[in-house]
């Protein structure tokens, strides 16, 4: 897909992965709708792409509420008449091992990785059947494709993500709706001091990369989801 004056949603686009992806769709000619909790992060965002020159909506929401989701996605149609991308890439991660994970928190962040993005595919497919088709990606992570200790329950909610994608690809197909998974590696962003669960733990893993493991800046992620949206691969992987 080119995407010269298409509409794009990016969820969790007030920093990191979320913030560079908007910045370079915006960038790449795409109309964009920034959506995520924290309302100054994304004004400040959405002044410095108008002053750019380019077109960008701010929807504060709260990806684990349903009804607050279905709000985004409907204000986004209203404001630009459609929805031609919906980049699923808010997310949290909890740090703990399987035996000792506090569950409040696992539930939490189930709630945002896995049910965050069900909500609002649910609310973006009939919008984009309406139009033809669209594209939806699902940005996971490699940790779910690795067994590291003390990230089972995040890995597992990832996992889960490219489960329903690979589901939803092939039930979407017929509505010319393609979805599509990036699979960024460890990145520079605030990710991990954000995430919720065992502080030692939490502290170990942002000081340690997996073996083999390269760490992206949060541009070199966006420009590989802009590869994603231009070429639509299944699959989106970060270079070796």
């Amino acid at each position: 897909m080119e995407l010269k004056d298409k509409v794009v949603l990016v969820t969790g686009a007030s920093a990191g992965i979320g913030l560079a992806t908007a910045r370079r769709l915006a960038q790449a000619g795409a109309k964009v709708a920034l959506a995520a909790r924290s309302t100054d992060k994304l004004t400040q965002l959405a002044e410095e792409l108008r002053r750019d020159g380019h077109a960008a909506l701010v929807v504060a929401t709260d990806m684990r509420n349903q009804s607050e989701v279905a709000q985004l996605v409907e204000t986004t149609v209203e404001h630009y008449g459609q929805l031609d991308v919906l980049i699923n890439n808010a997310g949290q991660a909890v740090a703990g091992t399987v035996a000792e994970v506090d569950l409040d928190q696992f539930r939490q962040v189930i709630e945002l990785n896995v049910f965050g993005p069900i909500y609002a595919i649910q609310a973006s497919v009939p919008k984009m059947r309406a139009h033809g088709g669209g594209i939806i990606i699902n940005v996971s992570s490699m940790v779910s494709k690795m067994h590291l200790p003390g990230l089972g329950g995040y890995a597992a909610t990832k996992a889960a993500l490219n489960m329903l994608s690979d589901t939803a690809r092939g039930e979407l197909a017929p509505d010319n709706i393609r979805v599509m998974t990036v699979y960024p590696r460890m990145t520079a962003t605030d990710f991990g001091r954000n995430s919720l669960g065992n502080r030692p733990m939490r502290e170990q893993q942002r000081g340690n990369a997996a073996p083999g493991m390269v760490i992206d800046s949060p541009e070199y992620v966006a420009e590989k989801i802009l590869e994603a949206i231009q070429k639509e691969p299944a699959e989106q992987f970060m270079d070796a």
